[in-house]
């Protein structure tokens, strides 16, 4: 990828959700909400302290993570949706 996030941001690619429910409903495009989970892409140093020095992220590359329903920006880069968002906006790391 040839993006390298600044800061405390992170490029997230969505993780589709299941296309049935439990019940075995088939969920039309137009019904579907917007994933929340996603994969850390890329994730920027950190942000600096009083001296200067970089605190490093929570969340690294590889990473499964939850976020919130509004969070982040979506941007295409090489022709992929993603997102780029603050680490604060990130929920969790799932496991």
């Amino acid at each position: 990828m040839n993006f390298r996030p600044l800061y405390d941001r992170v490029v997230v690619r969505r993780l589709e959700e299941e296309e049935k429910t439990a019940g075995g409903i088939i969920i039309p495009d137009t019904a579907k909400e917007k994933p929340s989970q996603g994969k850390v892409m890329s994730a920027g140093p950190g942000l600096p302290d009083e001296n200067g020095k970089f605190r490093s992220l929570q969340v690294k590359e590889g990473d499964k993570i939850l976020f919130g329903k509004w969070s982040g920006s979506e941007v295409t880069i090489e022709g992929e949706d993603l997102l780029v968002m603050k680490e604060s906006d990130i929920l969790g790391v799932l496991a």
